[in-house]
């Protein structure tokens, strides 16, 4: 595929994860107009992110079998509709038991446009930068979500969100209707190599072949712990700061900023200095998962304001790469035709510590304190560092050389 026909959709591929970002970022800000809504506590309205996760992970499971046998667009019309189908109905604000069971459909929407995005360009040259760049903009997004959301509840009800949000996922579906070409190019579109079974001759098909494989197995752990330290850090850092450092509320709000902001750059930047310098996907990963450890570090004995500014917004810079480069390190976990479902497989899974670790971070902070919030995190830096390198001793060497650079 010539790089002038895959350059619009990649376009267009940047603006749904912004997109993507702005749904995710507007969640917070829309909690609690739906508690006085329904009339509901906290731990009710949380049980809404329980059924958007099952749908996410119910998209990480089917994703590799919808693309596999109907290709990209497809499965970009299917996950968009899903996810407009899911913004329409939350509009005209459902009742809750409703409202509970369409985030399935919006998890389901959202985890497919993801995981189809995220196999198309691992599937193009240069795929590590362009999947980096892909994860930024949802950076951009989930920054301006928050802004775009308290400005619509200045003057209308906490519906109007999701009516924006779905009103304007249409010409993004429909662009990639026109832009996509019939044959867009996957990171599976090469046939099994010989000695592979074949998905779907034993074994329940394309998702039990990825499951037998080891590699991936453990690059799911790893986004596992990678999205659950993003998360457990994101949500919990401002209360850190607050009560156990004894920042004000602004200089904490600025400063978890910060750690935003830095994820966001990370994935802007050092995808191309690390390309500039030599280094494959894997060398970047281990330098970014040192960096992370070192931060973490940073976060823990250094006090005062500055350094904790400086010191979160640097564990943010090097986590930001980890994601997307593992979705770009995907096609060397499996053969060639499991590599879709490989792609869902770790996109779904993932959610899975999004959960977990967060919540087991604020256990563990309820029942010791606060101060806990650093030494978690410096665990879950070095589990991560332990698995990538498990992962990486089962990716064959001659696979791990730079691929060439993009046309």
């Amino acid at each position: 595929m010539p790089r002038r026909q895959w350059q619009a959709p990649v376009v267009v591929a940047y603006l749904t994860f912004v997109l993507a970002g702005v749904s995710g970022g507007v969640t917070g800000v829309l909690l609690p107009a739906q508690i006085r809504d329904y009339g509901l506590d906290m731990a009710t309205i949380g049980t809404t992110f329980f059924t958007f996760s099952a749908g996410f992970m119910l998209a990480g499971s089917t994703s590799g079998m919808l693309i596999h046998r109907f290709g990209i667009r497809t499965a970009l019309a299917v996950g968009g509709g899903a996810y407009v189908l899911a913004g329409l109905y939350t509009a005209v604000r459902p009742p809750f038991l409703a409202l509970l069971a369409v985030q399935v459909l919006a998890g389901y929407g959202t985890g497919i446009l993801e995981s189809a995005l995220n196999t198309f360009l691992a599937g193009l040259p240069n795929s590590t930068t362009l999947l980096n760049r892909l994860h930024a903009f949802f950076g951009v997004g989930a920054l301006a979500g928050p802004l775009l959301a308290t400005w619509i509840l200045g003057f209308a009800p906490w519906t109007a969100v999701w009516l924006v949000l779905a009103l304007a996922s249409v010409p993004l579906i429909a662009a990639f209707l026109v832009t996509l070409p019939a044959g867009a190019p996957t990171a599976g579109a090469a046939p099994p190599s010989e000695g592979t079974p074949k998905p779907g001759r034993t074994g329940g098909g394309l998702l039990a072949a990825v499951s037998r494989e080891p590699a991936v197995l453990l690059g799911a752990v790893f986004l596992a712990v990678y999205v659950g330290l993003e998360l457990s850090v994101g949500n919990w850092a401002f209360t850190f700061l607050t009560d156990e450092r004894g920042q004000s509320d602004q200089l904490a709000g600025y400063i978890v900023s910060g750690y935003w902001l830095g994820l966001t750059a990370g994935r802007f930047v050092i995808s191309p200095l690390a390309a500039r310098m030599g280094l494959t996907p894997i060398g970047m990963t281990f330098a970014c998962l040192f960096g992370v450890t070192a931060a973490t570090v940073l976060v823990w004995i250094v006090p005062g304001t500055a350094p904790a500014f400086a010191s979160f917004a640097l564990f943010g810079f090097f986590l930001g790469p980890l994601f997307p480069t593992t979705m770009a390190v995907a096609p060397l976990l499996a053969s060639p035709a499991l590599v879709p479902t490989t792609i869902g497989l770790l996109n779904g899974v993932s959610v899975i510590g999004g959960a977990l670790f967060p919540w087991l971070a604020g256990a563990i902070g309820e029942g010791l304190g606060v101060w806990t919030l650093p030494p978690y995190a410096l665990v879950l830096a070095l589990l991560q560092l332990a698995v990538w390198r498990m992962v990486t001793d089962r990716i064959a060497p001659a696979t791990t050389a730079p691929g060439p650079a993009a046309p």
